[in-house]
């Protein structure tokens, strides 16, 4: 079967008897027609089956009708859902979503945003490993292409869409003193590479030294053990004698309680978990997760309505982080009178340099 020829806008004036130039002004509705032209094009256009294609309007409009988003997983329901936030904001504008995975790598995140630049995209959404120092980013800037942040505390000059991650962890430090947990642990996924996280401990730390606690054993994890519950177990077996772990994420925490298992440690009876994101994954499980919960999907949102006022030339204000609750889900537990699990005696934690900046900040 032959391919039907693809009406232009030519044939449109042709049928309509009128110049293509008319013929746009009408369609576009871009310019004066007296009311029977008007009538005569649209009437030559519904015959035909004409319309105008999304690359022809970007080509006139000199956009390309499409705005970059980059996540560092989409594994991680967490991002998923801002990503949800964005696309159904994004509904209705005319713009198409992008979307890249950098699974938390810097060089690629830098490929990433230089390949949307290079597709000319009209905007940008950023979740990265560092934003601030990113020359890809100052060349977003130097490019004038508009953009914003999400999940980073603002850096760099750019909006975001943000919890604020160090407030955020103090609240868990509060939770576990309150129940009387003293030896405690925090973690992390990629902590060398991940602002969130290393903000996230900073404000645990920050808040078991202001209510006497001892430092918390900090623990970076690789991907492969994050996934791998036989090699995590592995390393909660060499923790010192702590009762309550801080993960950085919820998944991270879900796949600690596995590894608790096979240790044949009960949560919370024998060790309290707490995470972070409050994925709606963490509410359904048979022991639901100890949390703070954030909103991805409004975190989204904000920042694709952001960055849609942005691109039309408005000057923004950074907006307040959004809120966060602390949920108490059913895996945090008061530590058990007889704490000695065989597991010895605690060791004093080295705090690296960077974060002790971030523990100068006022207490709020």
């Amino acid at each position: 079967m032959s391919r039907r020829p693809r009406v232009t806008i030519k044939d449109v004036a042709r049928e309509a008897g009128c110049g293509v130039a008319t013929a746009s002004r009408v369609l576009n509705k871009s310019g004066p027609a007296s009311a029977e032209t008007c009538d005569r094009v649209e009437d030559a256009a519904n015959r035909l089956g004409f319309s105008f294609s999304a690359i022809g309007r970007a080509l006139q409009s000199s956009r390309s009708m499409t705005i970059g988003c980059l996540v560092p997983s989409l594994a991680n329901p967490v991002f998923a859902e801002a990503v949800q936030g964005v696309h159904m904001t994004l509904a209705g504008t005319g713009y198409q979503l992008l979307i890249a995975s950098s699974n938390y790598d810097g060089i690629a995140d830098e490929d990433a945003i230089a390949t949307f630049l290079s597709k000319e995209v009209d905007g940008l959404i950023v979740t990265m490993v560092g934003p601030g120092g990113s020359r890809a980013m100052k060349m977003t800037r130097e490019r004038a292409v508009p953009a914003t942040l999400m999940f980073h505390d603002p850096v760099g000059g750019f909006t975001s869409a943000y919890v604020d991650n160090f407030a955020a962890s103090r609240e868990v430090a509060r939770q576990l003193h309150r129940l009387g947990h003293r030896q405690t642990c925090f973690l992390a996924l990629r902590f060398s590479c991940s602002d969130r996280s290393r903000n996230r401990f900073a404000g645990f730390l920050s808040e078991c030294r202001k209510r006497g606690m001892p430092d918390p054993v900090l623990i970076e994890l690789s991907e492969e053990d994050a996934k791998t519950p036989e090699n995590l177990a592995r390393i909660i077996e060499r923790i010192p004698d702590v009762t309550a772990i801080f993960a950085s994420n919820d998944f991270l925490a879900i796949s600690l309680q596995r590894a608790a298992r096979i240790l044949g440690l009960q949560v919370p009876r024998d060790l309290s978990v707490v995470g972070f994101d409050g994925i709606e994954t963490g509410r359904m499980l048979e022991v639901p997760i100890a949390t703070i919960e954030t909103a991805p999907e409004a975190m989204g949102r904000q920042a694709a309505t952001t960055l849609l006022s942005a691109m039309q030339g408005e000057t923004l204000p950074q907006l307040p982080a959004l809120p966060f609750t602390f949920r108490t889900g059913a895996t945090l537990a008061p530590p058990r009178p007889e704490s000695d699990n065989g597991r010895g005696a605690a060791r004093p934690l080295s705090v690296h340099p960077s974060l002790e900046q971030n523990l100068k900040r006022t207490n709020r």
